[in-house]
């Protein structure tokens, strides 16, 4: 099982930055895929960004250039550095870990609020 404690959210202005952590812990081995997804009002869930197996990233179009994700290896902890914040960007923030240890295991925190105000 792995445990995902996400947590950095509040509410920003317009054009302002926050800075999300996700923190895993269990057994964090055959972790392959880890990310961020958010999911806004009356919307489907969506991808930000993640680290891809074999070590690259993917972002989602809107969020290229603005946001960037990262990590502590040490720390089993991934960031998502979020710039120019708009009000669109509000959403519950989720961090997702994917596991492969013979099958795919999906894994998500709780979830962190993000509000930006125009």
């Amino acid at each position: 099982q792995v445990q995902l404690v996400e947590s950095g959210g509040g509410l920003v202005q317009a054009g302002g930055s926050l800075r999300l952590s996700c923190a895993a812990s269990g057994t964090t081995y055959k972790i392959e895929r880890m990310g961020w997804y958010r999911q806004a009002p009356g919307k489907q869930r969506e991808l930000v960004a993640a680290f891809i197996p074999g070590g690259g990233t993917s972002y989602a179009g809107s969020m290229k250039g603005r946001f960037t994700i990262s990590r502590d290896n040490q720390k089993n902890t991934v960031y998502l550095q979020m710039n120019g914040l708009k009000p669109e960007d509000t959403a519950v923030y989720y961090c997702n870990a994917q596991q492969y240890n013979g099958t795919w295991k999906s894994y998500w925190g709780q979830g962190t609020l993000v509000t930006v105000s125009s």
